[in-house]
């Protein structure tokens, strides 16, 4: 890898220190105008969404929490830099010096080509070796790059937030591999596919980043402006809606009206999902909302009827569900693109606002909206041939038996890969004096180890103390807190094998010795 960038990578002119030889050529009276500042906080957001929304959101299962965010973080470290030399010689390739020049849209877009990995990585959760997932990374990246530049750049089809380009490839790619690798005997690992109460709070953590910052995913890469506004606002009342369909269907579907937090974690950002190919168009506020309804339905749907019957017929075990939150509202984004595309108008544009929205320029210059409409359908198309196509080669590539993949008992589960602490339930309690005074534990210093007692009412318990003998190591007990309930209770003396003390109204003082002072009535 290092030797590749060695070759080909170099910074774009506005990365570049003939930055300002570029300022004047063209005209620009400020720094501000380097496009950095117009992408960086889109870009913030999108990483965010990559390493943080991702990994978080697949910590779910019980016991591969290392597994969903450490192979998430290994998966995007090692497909970013492919990505970027893979989308560089199709998209940044300087002809005149053979250089690969990169930016911060190429930053963001090679996010955008892990995203898609990401999400296969989603179907296979916990059935794979790293080794395989780099395997399947690296032909990811390779596959990705090759129908983006097909759809975007042949076809001419729009996709803003990669409706078709990230979701529906990346999702059947995995589904594909999910189903040439198909174990008929996981049903060993059953006692680990299931979640837990704190995994289920983990990976929320990672569907509200997503839901957060999924308006910065399907605008970062659009054109500056309207555009860029547009995508936002769309993106926004989509999920937004998707947010109340999804809790609806989960609550009417599920027994005594209760919520399925498989639910809210991954249906309520379907809405996001299916927006993307037409964030940038003219879908209105009313048809945001209605994108996110019918996909808050069929998501939900999906994981409720949808993914048992894949699994039990067509043999497709998808761990995390990307059938139903990418994979189906993918292809509804890719239908929403061409339908809507299909039906702009000038009077709803305008003449420039048409041209731009559209990139009617150059050899689409006299294309018209209902012919785009069409080439929007054909790069839906293309993303599911490459998705399921080259998904069933790489999964072939991945059934070879070389990869240390687990052993069907042995899915599911991080001590496979991972050197994983015991839990916290094996380790003995240590018994401690709590000072609620100082509001502080005593150090260990300070517990008796034939010492006096070091409290603040030691001179109390001396002669008990003087009483523990042998190997009596310490006391510890209720009467040894200043702020107990009983401390004005009255002292009654007594007297045990001759020495008189005080003994505390119904108290009991306890040493390693086993002995117990009470009070005598």
């Amino acid at each position: 890898m290092i030797i590749l960038f060695g070759v080909f990578i170099r910074y774009d002119e506005e990365s570049d220190p003939h930055w300002l030889e570029h300022k004047k050529l063209n005209n620009i009276s400020s720094d501000i105008e380097n496009d950095f500042y117009f992408r960086y906080p889109s870009f913030q957001d999108v990483h965010v969404m990559i390493f943080v929304g991702f990994g978080f959101l697949m910590t779910f299962l019980k016991r591969y929490s290392f597994g969903g965010v450490g192979f998430n973080f290994l998966i995007a470290a090692f497909g970013l830099q492919w990505a970027l030399l893979m989308q560089g010689w199709f998209h940044s390739l300087d002809y005149t010096d053979g250089k690969i020049k990169i930016g911060i849209e190429n930053l963001i877009n090679a996010d955008f080509c892990v995203a898609g990995c990401l999400i296969a990585y989603g179907a296979l959760l916990g059935k794979v070796s790293p080794v395989q997932l780099m395997v399947l990374t690296l032909f990811g990246i390779t596959l990705f790059a090759v129908e983006e530049y097909i759809i975007l750049n042949l076809i001419h089809a729009r996709d803003a937030g990669g409706s078709m380009v990230i979701h529906t490839f990346g999702a059947y790619y995995g589904l594909s591999i999910s189903w040439m690798l198909y174990r008929p005997n996981l049903d060993q690992s059953s006692r680990l596919q299931g979640s837990v109460y704190h995994s289920d709070v983990f990976a929320t953590i990672g569907t509200l980043f997503l839901w957060m910052f999924w308006p910065s995913f399907n605008s970062a890469i659009t054109d500056h402006g309207d555009g860029q506004h547009r995508a936002v606002i769309n993106t926004y009342l989509a999920l937004a809606s998707t947010v109340l369909t999804t809790v609806a269907m989960s609550s009417l579907f599920q027994k005594h009206g209760k919520l399925d937090m498989v639910h809210v974690q991954n249906s309520t950002l379907a809405g996001g999902v299916a927006v993307g190919t037409a964030a940038e168009f003219m879908l209105m506020p009313y048809g945001s909302l209605i994108v996110g309804f019918c996909c808050g339905v069929i998501s939900t749907l999906g994981y409720i009827y949808i993914s048992p019957f894949l699994e039990k017929y067509m043999k497709v075990q998808d761990t995390c569900g990307v059938h139903n939150l990418h994979a189906m509202p993918g292809v509804i984004g890719g239908i929403v693109g061409a339908i809507t595309a299909a039906a702009a108008s000038e009077s709803v544009y305008g003449h420039e606002g048409l041209v731009k929205t559209f990139d009617f320029e150059g050899a689409f210059e006299k294309m018209e909206p209902t012919t785009q409409g069409g080439h929007q359908a054909g790069g839906l198309c293309v993303a599911l041939i490459f998705g399921i196509g080259g998904g069933m080669i790489v999964g072939a590539i991945l059934r070879l038996p070389i990869w240390g993949d687990p052993a069907d008992d042995n899915c599911f589960d991080d001590e496979t890969y991972w050197e994983v602490p015991e839990d916290e339930e094996s380790i003995p309690p240590v018994l401690q004096y709590n000072n609620h005074m100082r509001n502080k534990d005593i150090s260990e210093e300070q517990q008796i180890n034939h010492d006096p007692i070091c409290s603040a009412l030691a001179p109390s318990y001396a002669p008990l103390h003087w009483l523990l003998k042998g190997d009596a190591d310490a006391i510890q007990a209720c009467d040894m807190n200043p702020r107990r309930g009983d401390k004005d209770t009255a002292f009654t003396p007594v007297s045990q094998k001759g020495a008189p003390f005080l003994t505390p109204f119904n108290s009991r003082c306890y040493g390693a010795s086993g002995f117990n002072g009470e009070l005598l009535l």
